[in-house]
């Protein structure tokens, strides 16, 4: 197959929202394009630096008499996605870096605006999936988790020369999907249709 500039894909955040969040167990995208169920909730803004996958393995070579390798054993493997959520004020974003159950919302009224109360404790974050949708023109690429869990907050910075931000790290679960034992599930299109 020829090298095609066609195939170079640089993503930008979809209009429509780049991350989204549901409930554990939440029918997921078959691909790229396809509606997401209406418990997918869109967490808005996220820091300039995007997304960051990481897969990693763990191995170890066994070796025969003589010193020669002759079998790799993977010991571990392990998918995590790193990300910065920007809107400190936005109550589902508080529910996933805080827990649903440390979120409390007053609506606004006459005389007080939306009020939250967010505890900060030790408890167990949930489990949760979640999609990244990115496109480049007409090209779309998602990322779908089954099962994430935030497992790592960075440092919450309160300053006037910054915005208060949470740089969050989600633990990605092997899940089986038709068979398949999956932690990440990604969906492309080129948006190129037949002739």
């Amino acid at each position: 197959m020829a090298s095609s500039v066609a195939n170079v894909f640089a993503a930008m955040p979809d209009v429509a929202g780049a991350l989204r969040r549901a409930p554990l167990g939440t029918d997921g995208p078959t691909s790229a394009t396809d509606a997401l169920d209406n418990a997918f909730v869109d967490l808005g803004y996220i820091g300039e630096d995007g997304f960051t996958e990481s897969n990693s393995r763990d191995t170890t070579k066994r070796k025969s008499f003589g010193g020669s390798t002759v079998k790799i054993l993977q010991t571990d493997y392990s998918s995590t996605i790193t990300f910065t959520f920007l809107e400190s004020l936005n109550a589902d974003v508080l529910r996933a870096v805080f827990g649903d159950d440390n979120v409390t919302v007053t609506p606004a009224t006459e005389t007080t605006g939306t009020q939250v109360i967010v505890d900060k404790n030790k408890a167990t974050l949930p489990h949760a999936s979640w999609v990244i949708d990115t496109i480049d023109g007409d090209a779309r690429y998602r990322s779908y988790v089954p099962d994430g869990q935030i497992t790592s907050i960075g440092d919450i910075t309160v300053v006037h020369t910054d915005t208060i931000a949470y740089q969050v790290t989600i633990e990605c679960f092997e899940t089986n999907i038709d068979g398949k034992l999956v932690n990440i599930r990604t969906f492309a299109d080129d948006g190129v249709t037949a002739a």
